[in-house]
């Protein structure tokens, strides 16, 4: 597999987690960079991770992962988005946020992003890819795109209050649904 190859799919594995961080940096209230970094420490770890789970499943068994992973990822983010959806209608503009997220908040939202990196282990068992180098980029990825992802989120919270914790709901809906309609039609 070429390094263009390992870079594409670790921006790729990045981009839920992105829109992810994007919702939860609207959340909050003015993030320091370091809840930035933790962000990105946990969805960079557990996104790490995850292939090297996937490669070590198909390994063993590819075909019942596959059948199932796509409803996995999409009961958690649905899950998140609905939360934040209902957490967006209950709060008053004038209602004070929170200055960090939870880290069991964190991991969960990050399992529900990186189901698809799994899927992507499993792949790249049945083709015999160098697995440490790509979990490394995506992890690394993931960490940079969270890292900024938070503090844009703040930012665009800042802007544009509730809706935004609204319409990151509603994106963690739809990249769960997205997840499923490409098992679907794959």
């Amino acid at each position: 597999m070429s390094p263009v190859s390992v870079l594409l799919i670790a921006l790729s594995m990045s981009t839920d987690a992105f829109a992810a961080a994007v919702a939860k940096g609207a959340a909050l209230h003015r993030p320091r960079l370091s809840e930035a970094v933790k962000t990105g420490l946990i969805f960079g770890g557990i996104e790490s991770l995850t292939p090297l789970i996937g490669w070590a499943l198909g390994r063993a068994a590819s075909r019942y992962v596959a059948a199932f992973d796509h409803w996995v990822a999409f009961a958690l983010l649905a899950a998140i988005g609905v939360k934040m959806i209902h957490d967006s209608f209950q709060r008053d503009e004038t209602d004070e946020k929170p200055q960090s997220h939870s880290v069991l908040a964190l991991a969960v939202t990050a399992v529900g992003t990186s189901i698809d990196a799994l899927a992507v282990g499993v792949t790249l068992a049945l083709v015999n890819a160098p697995i440490l180098v790509t979990a490394l980029a995506i992890g690394a990825a993931t960490f940079t795109m969270t890292t900024i992802g938070l503090m844009a989120g703040h930012r665009l919270g800042t802007r544009f209050g509730k809706h935004a914790e609204l319409f990151g709901g509603i994106a963690l809906i739809a990249i769960g649904a997205a997840i499923v309609a490409e098992h679907l039609m794959a």
